[in-house]
């Protein structure tokens, strides 16, 4: 969905990416995932080490909320540098997969929530994520916020089942988002 902003010109700012990135380049927050997740949090080229971290997160609540508090303030000012570099723009748009988890959402204008059904949700991070199992999408999945309550706070729904296309669904919101809806 937000390729297709994205080919329209709309800026786009995919935290979940921009969080990766800045748990292997931000030095501070390398520092402290080290600090509280130990050197094998990253491997000798200084990547951040997924597997290791996502086995000792993604099974205790405390740690994974102790990764989250430690990346969400970073990931929340790389963000303010961001939009303020998109100062001339119409509007952008914030891709984020925890953003109610995180409370990020209160910063923003409007939500857009796109809605599946969880099996084909699971059928397409198995195709982005091979090395991952159903077990651990799942895992992940009940760790978030019930679509449901999602979609209860969201402003838009754009629905992406595959019953209905989504470009003329992204092209009705931006010509509203740019005033030009009919």
């Amino acid at each position: 969905m937000c390729k297709i902003f994205e080919h329209l010109g709309v800026p786009i700012y995919d935290a979940d990416s921009h969080a990766k990135r800045l748990m292997t380049t931000d030095g501070i927050l390398r520092s402290l995932i080290k600090k509280e997740f130990g050197d094998l949090a990253y491997d000798a080229k200084g990547n951040l080490n997924r597997e290791y971290l996502g086995n000792h997160v993604f099974h205790d609540e405390k740690k994974l909320a102790t990764l989250n508090n430690l990346v969400h303030p970073r990931v929340g000012g790389d963000y303010a540098e961001w939009i303020s570099s998109k100062r001339g723009s119409h509007y952008v748009i914030k891709e984020a997969a925890l953003l109610f988890e995180a409370n990020t959402h209160k910063s923003l204008h409007k939500i857009i929530v796109v809605s599946a059904p969880e099996k084909l949700r699971i059928e397409r991070v198995l195709k982005r994520d091979p090395h991952r199992t159903v077990e651990q999408i799942k895992g992940i999945v009940e760790k978030q916020m019930p679509e449901s309550e999602k979609l209860k706070r969201a402003d838009y729904i754009i629905v992406n089942d595959e019953t209905q296309l989504v470009v003329p669904q992204v092209l009705k919101l931006h010509k509203m988002f740019m005033g030009t809806e009919v």
